[in-house]
């Protein structure tokens, strides 16, 4: 293995892949970045440097959507050719589940392939594709050192009273337990804090990771030690299409009730949440410049559950020292956080309104009794990272 050359990172959602370019050496500053968007639909392939440059714009249509694979090989073709005179060293992917056994990143063998492909059936939105990422560029370059990064890593700090589900032990022995995730996202906010606020990140701090998927992580000195998502993406907040929080029973009526198990699956991950709740869309901006009625509640329904976990999330850590903001919704949306901390003004919550308007980096008043902040999240350098120190390691 070497250090040198350029990391390329993958993260492939349920329904769009991001990549970003960084020097081996690095693992901070992108050299480049680019989507495929609509996956299931016309996917497009964009690509543009540091600059802004464009470097890549492809659409297909939707009758000749192409096999993932083939999209992963044009996205590495693109990564081979701005990689420089070191030449492509790595790529790094987010893996969303690890499960108890894989709590760090680590070089994916044959071996660690194997395991993940048997652990997709854990989940069936993320882990299929993400796996298939990895052998469809180990048939392209073998050669290149491929890293798996894993979102559940982060929650490993959790104690086992966190993750107990209150099941038969033997149902519990099959790996049915509270993993969260997010966590390559969290790993970042943490990171941040030590950099820009090394007290805050030293204290008890709510991160909202808010996007078409949305958690929260109480951290205590930038460990977790709560989350709101679960065995799987599905528990916890509202999110676009996904249903959060939801009481068992519901499933079994429904299954008694004639729905089949795909039915029942494709509802809970695909029609719920804010395009359940609403019946447009599940994307917040949509629905806050709708004047449907529909749309207001289900944004209600969002702001409503984030405030609630938040209180969960203190009961946690015993208080709260700082509320971060992150992700889509909770880095632009600045009217889903005033509503959101209007919901924690008994906690102390006070935000300045023209900062929160501004986007600003801290948007809390100055008599506020939390610090309240809004940081970009960044996935890609949270795996670049991870990748360039394994290839140190192994130099």
């Amino acid at each position: 293995m070497t250090s040198a050359g350029a990391i390329l990172t993958l993260n492939i959602g349920s329904s769009g892949l991001k990549f970003a370019l960084f020097d081996a050496g690095d693992g901070t500053n992108a050299k480049l970045r680019g989507a495929v968007d609509s996956l299931d639909e016309g996917p497009r392939l964009s690509a543009h440097s540091a600059a802004g440059a464009p470097l890549a714009d492809r659409r297909w249509p939707s009758a000749d959507k192409p096999p993932l694979d083939v999209l992963v090989k044009a996205v590495l073709q693109i990564a081979t050719e701005q990689a420089g005179a070191g030449g492509l060293a790595a790529v790094g992917h987010r893996l969303v589940l690890g499960g108890p056994d894989h709590v760090a990143p680590e070089v994916a063998t044959p071996t660690l392939i194997a395991a993940l492909q048997a652990a997709t059936v854990l989940d069936p939105l993320h882990m299929p594709a993400a796996v298939a990422a990895i052998v469809a560029v180990g048939e392209v370059r073998s050669d290149l050192v491929q890293v798996a990064c894993f979102d559940t890593a982060f929650h490993a700090s959790l104690a086992p009273v966190a993750t107990r589900l209150a099941l038969p032990r033997e149902i519990r022995a099959m790996g049915v337990r509270k993993y969260g995730f997010h966590g390559l996202s969290y790993a970042f906010i943490a990171e941040r804090l030590r950099t820009m606020r090394p007290p805050l990140a030293a204290g008890r701090v709510v991160a909202a990771h808010l996007g078409s998927g949305a958690s929260l992580c109480a951290m205590a000195d930038g460990r977790s030690v709560e989350t709101t998502t679960g065995f799987s993406a599905l528990d916890g907040l509202v999110m676009a299409t996904r249903c959060g929080q939801l009481d068992p029973g519901v499933v079994l009526y429904l299954a008694r009730q004639g729905h089949s198990f795909a039915d029942i699956e494709d509802m809970l991950y695909r029609r719920s949440g804010l395009l359940g709740l609403s019946g447009i869309s599940g994307d917040v901006r949509v629905l806050l410049a709708s004047p449907e009625p529909a749309a207001r509640d289900a944004v209600e329904s969002f702001v409503y559950r984030i405030a609630i976990d938040v209180a969960a999330m203190v009961g946690a850590l015993g208080g709260m020292d700082g509320l971060v903001f992150t992700a889509g919704i909770g880095e632009h949306c600045s009217s889903v956080r005033a509503a959101v901390c209007d919901r924690l003004a008994w906690l102390g919550v006070r935000l300045d309104a023209a900062s929160n308007a501004a986007d600003a980096w801290c948007i809390s008043a100055a008599d506020s009794a939390v610090e309240v902040l809004v940081i970009p999240t960044n996935e890609e350098a949270t795996i670049a990272r991870a990748t360039s120190a394994i290839l140190k390691a192994a130099a």
